[in-house]
């Protein structure tokens, strides 16, 4: 773990922008993940220490997703942060590069998803169905690239399983380079800007320190390659 991936350290939290590629967690022997990353990253900060690190995954990226986490240190702080995720005081917002036309300028998703995990996918379903649970966002257009793309900002209201992925693909706006969820015309536009990586990131993050009680907010700036085509049309 680079220093310049840690975007904020103390006693009780720490912070850091997660690179795409690397699971937020992960039980498969030998593959690397940002709970083990930070692990190592607090454990070489204080090699004479042998009091065992503490750290607590509080809300989850897809691998092929980049952004900001933020990581507990303590119990207090696990438990805190733990019920700002899972209502709506943390604030998570997105930046995303899509492609589609005569999409509107804003708005909000609202469907119900089903997750499979035999395939490791969601589906957008009736609420009815039996496990539906609701998904709800809101964009807004930010900017419009070559090839009918835009760059968005989204904010989640609810975390759901490859949440964004769906709804937007569901909505008319697929993500580029997404390949679980785009239909033929994403994946075209996706090979035309050479775009191989999912235009998503996760790059602003708001929440109340869990002991000092200070609202927070970190930001960071999208590393893909898709980010910077639209940006630098």
């Amino acid at each position: 773990m680079n220093n310049d991936r840690i975007l904020y350290n103390d006693k009780n939290i720490i912070v850091c922008h997660k690179p795409a590629g690397i699971a937020t967690q992960t039980a498969r022997v030998g593959q690397a993940d940002m709970e083990s990353e930070i692990t190592n990253y607090l454990k070489a900060d204080r090699p004479d220490s042998k009091k065992p690190v503490y750290v607590r995954v509080i809300h989850r990226l897809d691998q092929p997703v980049e952004g900001i986490l933020v990581f507990a240190k303590s119990k207090a702080a696990a438990a805190d942060l733990s019920r700002q995720a899972a209502g709506d005081v943390m604030k998570k917002e997105y930046l995303a590069v899509v492609c589609g036309e005569n999409f509107p300028q804003r708005g909000e998703l609202k469907n119900y998803l089903l997750k499979d995990g035999k395939t490791n996918t969601s589906r957008v379903v009736p609420s009815e169905i039996k496990g539906a649970k609701e998904a709800r966002l809101s964009y807004e257009v930010l900017s419009e690239g070559p090839l009918q793309t835009a760059l968005v900002r989204i904010q989640i209201h609810t975390g759901r399983h490859h949440q964004i992925r769906v709804q937007m693909a569901n909505g008319g706006m697929p993500l580029l380079g997404d390949r679980k969820y785009t239909g033929e015309a994403a994946a075209f536009v996706s090979s035309q800007l050479g775009i191989r990586e999912i235009a998503l990131c996760a790059y602003r993050l708001t929440f109340i320190h869990p002991i000092t009680g200070e609202e927070m907010t970190f930001e960071v700036e999208p590393e893909g390659e898709a980010f910077h085509k639209v940006k630098n049309k």
